[in-house]
């Protein structure tokens, strides 16, 4: 993401609730963010678009409705949380844009807890399949047996 005032790449992400229905985000790099904390009054000049996706105006979901939980998108955006799990289906296409515009991806590439065993066994399960299908491919039918019965324990926990 880029700084909204220079082209550099944002550092800081400051959000501005400026009222209750209202917020402002600025992306600022640590030169203009420093600059604009030193002195909050100084409001940055209007902001630049950070991607063409990004429509600074409030979009026109902000006031979509859950049926379970009642909350709307624009609680989201001031409060940081939803309102329940029904919340991603809900909100699923200004989430994806959301996280978008953060992250610049909406995949978790990185590193996975260890306590979260389930997705290692799944990452697992997934790489076996394909070393099983190259060892069909190659014919080497004795490998495939190997890690047939590997993936079968693993599947049966």
């Amino acid at each position: 993401m880029k700084c909204q005032k220079c082209p550099n790449a944002a550092a800081l992400h400051i959000t501005e609730v400026l009222s209750e229905d209202h917020v402002e985000e600025l992306h600022l790099c640590e030169v203009c963010g420093h600059k604009y904390l030193a002195d909050p009054n100084v409001k940055p000049a209007k902001p630049m678009p950070v991607a063409p996706t990004i429509d600074l105006e409030e979009p026109a979901g902000m006031h979509r409705e859950c049926d379970m939980c009642g909350i709307k998108f624009v609680d989201f955006r001031n409060l940081g949380r939803l309102g329940c799990p029904h919340d991603y289906d809900v909100f699923r296409e200004d989430l994806v844009q959301l996280l978008e515009n953060i992250h610049g991806e909406t995949r978790h590439s990185g590193k996975v807890p260890r306590r979260q065993p389930q997705i290692q066994s799944q990452n697992e399960l997934m790489a076996l399949r394909k070393q099983l299908q190259g060892a069909v491919n190659r014919e080497a039918y004795e490998d495939a047996v190997r890690l047939r019965d590997k993936i079968r324990r693993l599947e049966e926990g």
